[in-house]
């Protein structure tokens, strides 16, 4: 009998058949090479050979015949063909065979709970009790498959056990994709083939270097380009320093985005890294981020793999690319990338062995989330361990990730060892003492309240000033009392909306035009703007640190010798309860034990004061009890993997809400939508016109009726819930016109 892996439909009667040994070899081959780079080729072998071994089931040859056409029948149903594989790797490997019963068994519904929990679907226990299927199938597997493969340690050394899902996670990454990649080349060969073909990192130094050269002759004589141009001598010589990880402490303004990728290419070409991978906090400043790449680079050389990608400028070469981060720079959020190292689903997990011997930068290192920095240093010391990974941590306001963080409760842990960070900027207190160009003014009385009027009042003697608060409640109030041509940023407005106003933010600074601007802390990190005058609700020094790179971020006042203003208020609003809380009292706690307020909260010493101090106030440093569902049971290789991807979400948005909006081209989506169903290119095109809102105001516009469901998204029914100059209204101006009706 012959047996089927795939059957593709060339026309109404010709058929081609993937047979299930090329398949398994072919798939095998991949996830060799692929597990190769961390030492573990024949695990690697192992699962590419048995993955599918339950399709030569007859219940499965005959689904795959009918299913796809290729016989006549009833459609049936989908069948289990994973299940016999892993019983297999426990009676033939019983001392190796969890590693392999994860991989295999959840192949295609994800990495899977070793005990079953309530409210998810599936377990491996439960898997390995279906003995049955292996029976109805050991006597069709091809005796050469069979065949045992001594195994080596993980990693081809001792591992901690806090480790282990790690690299279970890794070889189920190499599995998942050798095994779509096999079948692509199959299934859709045109998309096979335009995979790879990248340019070499070599090429792409040289590209780097001829723009510096270019950019650093043309670059006006002043202080700050001659400190830039220090920075990134700096940079280029420490990418010598051999693997491990780094930071780069440099203020804002100083040319962080362009020095550390300089940094990273000198790094990855004297130590044969494959890859770049630059994680950014916000969405919202990652597009500034990969047009200077790709206007260095070229277009396909870098990806960007995040949630409000432009479908418009996306080619079908880099959307393959986002599946398994095989190009050469890869820019990413946070999110993407973290969230990708916890996850159990194979479109998740897909990429993570090609974060083997890459280089990866941490952008604005501050905004790591204080609630789940325990499983996230973990997982990032065993990258550097483990897999030939370099960490950069990239900000101004390095946080204290070494030694012991937190105070003295229960939730204290262990860092980075305390000598493994090394400073790539010589000289760092002279650099920030340097590149100084603004002054912080401070409230005499840091209890002493100020209302929206007031501030507003003092905005409006200023024609060119952005004002940063701490929600968008506060943001909404404080606008309305603006004038009319002030610009509004918050995440009311969609990300398509929030980059129309940065891109008019900048052409009128460019054009020395009047431009107020009130917004939320999105604006405070990465953005490259450049006010004479920034004004601050109280917050963490972080956050304060990061609103002084938006002013006098080129030093132009110092010519005058002029500093930027950065004013500092306490609003009547009060500070949100929470960690924003925690960073306010931090930052007043500070500020009696330093004699000169104004002149040293921007040196290096005072963050690592600072974030010294915010830690210890920290209630837990893994809220979501990653480490229990992850390595509590390790030595047993009991993990739940779907349990920590549920629970680890950087962006708590369980009880969040999305609605899509009329804004611009959103509208004419929204019409697409209604019209031809929520088609992928659709969906990910509107990914850029939503807007998240809790559950209580959601509840609030439903029932109004300013929204409708439509293939299960609500979409924007009411033409005056969405305004175009500050976003979605909640309450406000539509409940009082509906009132009014």
């Amino acid at each position: 009998m012959e047996y089927i892996a795939h059957i593709m439909k060339i026309s109404e009667e010709k058929y081609e058949k993937q047979n299930m040994l090329d398949h398994l070899n072919g798939t095998a081959t991949l996830a060799e090479k692929f597990a190769k780079e961390f030492s573990n080729p024949e695990w690697g072998r192992i699962l590419g050979l048995w993955h599918d071994l339950g399709k030569y089931s007859d219940k499965f040859q005959e689904y795959i015949k009918v299913n796809s056409g290729y016989e006549e029948g009833e459609r049936l149903g989908k069948t289990d063909h994973t299940s016999a594989a892993a019983i297999l790797a426990k009676e033939i490997y019983p001392s190796h065979w969890p590693p392999l019963a994860y991989c295999i068994a959840g192949h295609h519904a994800g990495l899977h709970n070793y005990i079953h929990e309530p409210c998810i679907t599936g377990d491996l226990s439960d898997r390995l009790k279906k003995q049955e299927y292996l029976d109805k199938i050991r006597s069709k597997i091809p005796g050469e498959l069979l065949e045992k493969i001594n195994l080596n340690p993980p990693t081809g050394k001792p591992i901690d056990s806090n480790q282990m899902h790690l690299w279970i996670r890794m070889l189920f990454s190499c599995l998942v994709d050798a095994d779509y990649l096999d079948t692509e080349r199959f299934m859709n060969p045109e998309s096979y083939e335009r995979r790879g073909k990248y340019d070499s990192l070599i090429e792409l130094k040289s590209r780097f270097d001829i723009h510096m050269e270019e950019m650093l002759k043309n670059a006006p004589i002043s202080q700050v380009n001659t400190i830039r141009s220090k920075i990134l001598k700096d940079c280029i010589e420490s990418g010598e320093l051999s693997p491990g990880f780094f930071s780069i402490t440099v203020p804002t303004g100083g040319g962080k985005t362009l020095s550390s990728m300089a940094w990273a290419l000198v790094h990855a070409l004297k130590y044969k890294k494959s890859r770049i991978i630059f994680a950014i906090p916000y969405t919202s400043i990652i597009t500034q981020t990969v047009q200077i790449y790709r206007s260095i680079f070229g277009d396909d050389n870098v990806i960007e793999h995040h949630s409000n990608i432009d479908e418009n400028t996306n080619t079908q070469k880099r959307k393959l690319a986002t599946e398994n981060w095989d190009a050469p720079i890869v820019v990413t959020t946070n999110v993407q990338l973290f969230e990708s190292l916890f996850a159990n689903k194979t479109s998740r997990c897909r990429k993570l062995h090609n974060l083997v011997n890459s280089v990866i930068i941490l952008d604005e290192a501050q905004m790591l989330p204080p609630e789940f920095l325990n499983p996230i240093l973990t997982i990032l010391k065993g990258l550097v361990d483990n897999y030939d990974v370099s960490v950069l941590f990239s900000t101004a306001t390095q946080p204290a990730l070494t030694g012991k963080i937190g105070g003295k409760g229960q939730f204290a842990f262990e860092g980075i060892g305390s000598d493994s960070v090394r400073e790539v900027i010589q000289n760092v207190d002279e650099l920030a003492f340097n590149l100084k160009r603004v002054a912080i003014q401070i409230p005499q009385n840091t209890n002493e309240t100020v209302d929206w009027s007031a501030i507003a009042d003092e905005l409006e003697q200023h024609e060119q000033v952005l004002c940063i608060v701490n929600t968008r409640n506060q943001c909404r109030e404080l606008h309305e009392l603006m004038p009319e041509d002030t610009l509004h940023l918050s995440r009311l407005m969609c990300t398509a909306h929030i980059m129309d106003v940065i891109d008019e933010i900048k052409l009128r600074l460019k054009e020395n035009k009047p431009v107020r601007v009130i917004s939320t802390q999105l604006i405070e990190a990465g953005v490259d703007i450049d006010f004479p005058v920034v004004y601050r609700a109280i917050a963490g020094l972080d956050s304060i640190a990061q609103c002084a790179g938006r002013c006098n971020r080129e030093g132009k006042l110092n010519k005058e010798n002029k500093l930027g203003l950065v004013k500092v208020f306490l609003p009547s609003k009060g500070t949100p309860i929470g960690l924003m809380r925690k960073g306010a009292d931090t930052f007043k706690e500070m500020l009696p034990n330093r004699s000169d307020n104004e002149n040293s909260l921007l040196e290096p010493m005072a963050f690592q004061e600072y974030f010294r101090l915010f830690y210890s106030k920290i209630d837990n440093f893994d809220k979501a009890d990653i480490c229990d569902s992850l390595w509590k049971d390790a030595q047993y290789m009991k993990f739940q993997f779907a349990t920590a991807a549920r629970d680890f979400r950087l962006i708590d948005d369980k009880n969040a809400q999305t609605i899509l909006v009329e804004y611009k081209e959103g509208n004419d989506l929204i019409q697409l939508l209604k019209r031809k169903g929520p088609e992928p290119w659709l969906m990910r095109k509107l990914q850029r016109y939503t807007v998240s809102v809790n559950e209580r105001d959601f509840a609030e516009i439903q029932k109004a009726g300013l929204i409708v469901e439509l293939h299960g998204c609500w979409i924007q029914e009411y033409s005056k819930l969405y305004n175009q100059h500050s976003g979605l209204q909640l309450k406000g101006k539509w409940l009082e016109e509906i009132q009014i009706i």
